[in-house]
């Protein structure tokens, strides 16, 4: 959140706000777990912070010829987003490392997911899933419905190019692909946090 304070500045852009909310996990609806595992990171409950699997695969589309593409977890968007900085850089992943190994030693996966739908970017300035329900469905994170959850899940690859209350069509697209992957796994993947 700091890092973009000091960009707006930098830019001039003197207007820039920021809206955060935090919310407890009891005060989350159980759409937006399912929607952000859904769409971020199918193997959340399973691996210890890294996705080898996921990692090898985009290393194989990457050596046949497609562009490489992220395969970061949950638990390593939290360590970046927490203590190191935006952009793509060896130094910079190196860091994300051992600090995705000590959160995921010394929390549960409940409270990685906890911390992360807190401080994620939803929109330029928009930070939180909270702070995102409020902006943009008028309503608190509690009363998400799937769809909604869905569609908050669906810009966070971009959150300054996608845009939740006006989506295009390739968000609209993601959405209804996430709503698809949260009816495979269920509410019963849950659980397994």
């Amino acid at each position: 959140m700091v890092e973009r304070y000091v960009q707006a500045w930098m830019e001039g852009d003197w207007r820039y706000t920021q809206d955060h909310d935090w919310v407890d996990w009891r005060n989350i609806s159980r759409n937006m777990p399912l929607a952000v595992m859904a769409s971020e990171d199918q193997r959340f409950p399973d691996h210890h912070g890294f996705d080898w699997v996921q990692m090898q695969k985009a290393v194989e589309d990457w050596q046949d010829g497609d562009r490489l593409r992220g395969a970061s977890t949950i638990s390593q968007q939290l360590a970046k987003n927490l203590f190191l900085w935006a952009g793509q850089n060896w130094l910079r992943k190196g860091l994300e490392v051992p600090l995705t190994f000590a959160l995921e030693a010394f929390w549960s996966k409940q409270r990685i997911l906890e911390v992360y739908l807190n401080v994620v970017e939803f929109g330029d300035g928009v930070y939180g899933v909270e702070a995102a329900s409020l902006s943009y469905f008028r309503k608190h994170a509690t009363q998400l419905s799937m769809s909604e959850a869905a569609r908050l899940a669906a810009v966070l690859p971009n959150p300054k190019r996608f845009i939740a209350d006006r989506p295009s069509s390739y968000v609209r697209q993601r959405q209804r692909w996430i709503e698809g992957q949260m009816n495979n796994l269920g509410y019963d993947y849950l659980k397994r946090l």
